[in-house]
């Protein structure tokens, strides 16, 4: 603290020092301006009572919780707090728990202020903390990593198998583009090129979507589950068309927060952590022994039973999982493995999770996943991008086409901070921390942002022509249709790029001879900011 002398002359004379831990460190005097003498009469009273090298604020604790909880704290700043002085690890007496120290209710007042949190009941709120590892600490830890890896409630725009979905970060949606099935959710079946909102779900917040071909999912704030399109979750065993978004009935018991649609199969990830999957489950390929048509939703068994998972993404016949544990984050793969995409050094499929063990010896914790057709990408908390599965066309940015059946990092990004990465069918696109894009991978459909050229780029190549920070990227994740991609800046503006025929890039092309858009361009119509 600072100390203050009087001089003969009535100036001030203030000596500077530094107080840490009983040690006291004065720095030179230094002469300062006249003050006027009432300036000299005031005393400072915030520190309390406290003795030389304690915590300063200690006689005030519910100030320093105040600013535990407004100043953006992580759960590892607070888990430093604890280890480096006792003020932060000793009980706090704040009710209801006063046996909890005030980083830990710092860290239980946070965790209330997520809406999938504030659902909870006691008892639920008491089995996500054993779940973490039991302690408040590590439930923030798991909820604002899925928070990250999914843009939970959060603006998002994706770009599906024809057609587009934009979710506000007010939960509107607005949806253009193929709608053969009814997937825009309009109440249509006729394609529509302008972004339009689905009033239907007026007064339902949503907060995350999925899309797969002919078909979309919207999840609210309520962990709802709504669905159009094609119907592949009717009981009946017959394929229906649904034009306006409708309650699955089947996920009614399971609050969701995420979904991830493949093509043999549908995955939903709860609020707790847990991982159901619908369909596909014959021979057991996703952890269940259901007939592969089955359509209600099964727990996926094995190593993820008792573990809390934080993101979920399908590829065309696999599925990821992002799980939090106290030791650190890490990546889980089940399904079929050919191309090597679930990571374990073969071609061979699991028919239960599998921890893909690379990640260790890369000494990388992956904090986001992403599953491609037949290749998948991963990002890591220290920025860097791996990749693997088939290599077609350069799209794990390794330069070769050749396939990699562990993850292997991204050379060509070495000098990048990688936050976010999507990959699509054979394309891969990373967003580094300063707002650049990156893409690899086949061009054929001009989804990669680089112009007129539709040659195949086999290292990261920055996509020059987007001049806005850009924070997330979408791109179609599909074999049966042309890709387009979405890039959303900083500001909440949407660009599009890559096969725009069935007006899923938000314009009507002008040329019918024209089918795709080389060139970025900003999407009219819809306001994500």
């Amino acid at each position: 603290m600072d100390t203050t002398t009087t001089s003969s002359n009535g100036s001030i004379i203030v000596s500077a020092t530094l107080q840490l831990n009983s040690i006291i460190i004065p720095e030179s005097p230094i002469s300062a301006m006249e003050l006027p003498t009432s300036f000299l009469s005031l005393k400072r009273h915030c520190f309390g009572n406290s003795a030389p090298g304690e915590f300063p604020l200690a006689s005030c604790p519910s100030i320093v919780l105040h600013l535990l909880t407004t100043c953006d704290l992580t759960p590892r700043d607070l888990a430093k707090l604890e280890a480096t002085c006792s003020f932060f690890r000793k009980p706090a007496n704040f009710s209801p728990d006063l046996d909890l120290s005030i980083s830990e209710v710092a860290a239980l007042d946070i965790c209330q202020k997520r809406t999938i949190f504030k659902r909870m009941g006691e008892e639920e709120r008491q089995e996500l903390k054993r779940k973490c590892g039991g302690s408040w600490k590590l439930v923030l830890r798991f909820l604002l990593a899925g928070e990250f890896s999914s843009r939970r409630e959060k603006s998002q725009a994706l770009a599906g198998p024809g057609h587009s979905i934009a979710v506000t970060s007010k939960g509107a949606v607005y949806s253009f583009g193929s709608n053969g099935s009814g997937q825009l959710g309009q109440g249509i079946t006729e394609d529509t090129w302008q972004p339009r909102p689905i009033r239907s779900l007026n007064g339902i917040r949503i907060i995350q979507a999925a899309v797969g071909a002919d078909r979309t999912i919207l999840i609210s704030d309520a962990g709802e589950v709504y669905a159009c399109g094609k119907d592949f979750f009717s009981e009946d065993g017959e394929t229906k068309i649904i034009t306006t978004p409708q309650r699955v009935k089947s996920l009614t018991e399971i609050f969701v927060v995420q979904a991830a649609i493949g093509n043999h199969f549908t995955a939903v990830l709860s609020r707790e952590g847990r991982v159901y999957t619908l369909s596909w489950g014959k021979d057991e390929r996703l952890g269940h022994g259901t007939d592969h048509k089955c359509v209600l939703p099964h727990p996926l068994l094995g190593a993820l039973e008792n573990v809390p998972v934080v993101q979920i993404s399908a590829g065309f016949c696999y599925l990821l999982a992002l799980v939090c544990q106290p030791t650190g984050m890490s990546v889980y793969s089940v399904g079929c493995g050919l191309g090597g995409k679930l990571g374990h050094g073969s071609e061979a499929s699991e028919k239960q999770p599998r921890l893909i063990v690379q990640f260790n010896v890369l000494n990388m914790e992956p904090v986001m996943v992403s599953a491609g057709a037949w290749h998948a990408a991963v990002v890591g908390r220290d920025g860097r991008v791996c990749t693997w599965g088939w290599g077609r066309f350069g799209c794990l940015g390794h330069g070769t086409v050749e396939a990699e059946f562990t993850p292997k990092v991204v050379e060509g990004l070495k000098d990048v901070k990688a936050v976010h990465v999507a990959t699509g069918d054979y394309t891969t696109i990373v967003v580094s921390d300063d707002g650049q894009v990156y893409s690899f991978g086949s061009g054929e459909f001009a989804n990669l942002g680089q112009g007129d050229v539709e040659e195949n780029t086999l290292t990261p190549k920055l996509v020059s022509s987007l001049k806005e920070r850009v924070v997330h990227v979408s791109l179609t994740n599909s074999v049966s249709w042309g890709g387009h991609t979405f890039a959303m800046s900083e500001s909440g503006t949407v660009y599009a790029f890559g096969t725009g025929d069935r007006g899923q890039l938000g314009v009507e092309m002008s040329d019918d001879n024209v089918t795709e858009r080389a060139e970025p361009e900003k999407v009219v119509g819809i306001d994500l900011s």
